[in-house]
């Protein structure tokens, strides 16, 4: 049985998170950790596409490029409103 692509985005989104300002996490490093956490049985390659794919489309995370594609956390700028 394979787990929903909304828990998957998730799981990503919390490792996001916990390494922002420490690690930059490409896309193949969030798709390594889930199949490894979740197994290959349940976490494919595809399903991992899918919810990166989900991640950037809700704005939860972004691209960044930093001499490489990173996904991070949105940046909020110095003088942007709370």
């Amino acid at each position: 049985m394979s787990i929903a692509i909304e828990s998957l985005a998730d799981d990503m989104y919390q490792m996001i998170a916990e390494t922002q300002g420490k690690k930059n996490l490409k896309a193949g490093d969030l798709t390594k950790a889930m199949i490894a956490k979740h197994g290959e049985a349940d976490c494919t390659k595809d399903l991992c596409k899918q919810a990166i794919r989900l991640l950037i489309d809700s704005e939860r995370c972004v691209y960044s490029y930093f001499g490489g594609s990173y996904i991070t956390l949105p940046h909020k700028e110095g003088a942007a409103p709370d």
